[in-house]
């Protein structure tokens, strides 16, 4: 196994961790460890490898915004208090380590519906938000664990 195939693996492993616990852009360093290995390795087969796992990701990429955002859409949770949620994950990714993002988004939509609502109807908004953080993460790790097999093809398919 040579040095460039360790590195892909542990971008591709670390990748797949920052994909569960969003601290990292877990999807972008699984095409950047494929990306290492396809230079290190070269040839058609190589690069056909890369291709199929970078379009499964960008494909996993467009259907993990628009299948939750769809669903929350039919469950009534309008796209302002989405935004809303965005807008104070990204306050909690700064202020609290690892967890800051995950919480931020649950206490804006809590907010955003808490305001929009009353307090009543804000908990099952916020609920039907959490399934949707959660169908997306699960459609990204699907898409990154695909390019992932997709790669370990490769990798046996060129030895």
């Amino acid at each position: 196994m040579t040095l460039a195939t360790l590195l892909a693996a542990l971008l591709v492993a670390v990748g797949l961790v920052g994909i569960v616990v969003p601290i990292l852009p877990g999807s972008v360093l699984v095409v950047a460890g494929i990306l290492v290995w396809t230079i290190a390795e070269g040839g058609a087969t190589a690069w056909a490898v890369f291709a199929a796992a970078t379009v499964l990701i960008a494909v996993g990429t467009v259907v993990k915004y628009v299948v939750p955002g769809r669903r929350l859409e039919m469950a009534g949770v309008p796209a302002s208090t989405q935004w809303t949620g965005v807008g104070l994950g990204v306050v909690g990714f700064f202020v609290v380590p690892v967890v800051g993002l995950f919480l931020g988004f649950v206490l804006g939509v809590y907010l955003a519906e808490l305001r929009r609502l009353g307090s009543r109807e804000a908990w099952p908004s916020t609920l039907h938000s959490l399934r949707a953080v959660g169908l997306s993460i699960v459609i990204e790790l699907l898409a990154a664990l695909g390019a992932t097999v997709i790669w370990v093809a490769g990798l046996l398919v060129t030895r």
